[in-house]
């Protein structure tokens, strides 16, 4: 059996917790056109969303706050967050979502990495 799997994102949302076989988190790539929007608002029980802007610009509408995104920004919303993407009228917008359940984080990098 591999130690790794790979997948391709393909379409406007991929997810990858099948394709991989993720057991410790939701990864999504999502891609909108210029002047589209997710079509609802959403929130979770348990998981927060990290989320990593690679393409684009676009707002983030948070509790009813809009923040303006772009390439670069790195965004993390608590579950409880209502969150809801618009991409830019004059450009589209791409990003990887990132899901994991509020502080199950026990270690990272120096803390768990084995160098051999």
């Amino acid at each position: 059996m591999k130690n790794y799997s790979i997948g391709i994102a393909d379409g406007a949302r991929t997810e990858f917790h099948q394709t991989l076989g993720l057991t410790g988190a939701e990864v999504s790539f999502n891609s909108l056109p210029a002047g589209v929007s997710v079509p609802f608002v959403h929130s979770h029980k348990e998981n927060e969303e990290i989320y990593i802007i690679t393409e684009g610009k676009g707002t983030l509408t948070i509790d009813g706050e809009v923040v303006k995104i772009k390439k670069g920004n790195v965004i993390k919303i608590s579950p409880n967050g209502k969150r809801q993407f618009a991409a830019a009228d004059d450009e589209g917008i791409s990003y990887v979502c990132v899901q994991v359940k509020e502080n199950s984080l026990t270690s990272y990098t120096e803390n768990d990495a084995i160098i051999y």
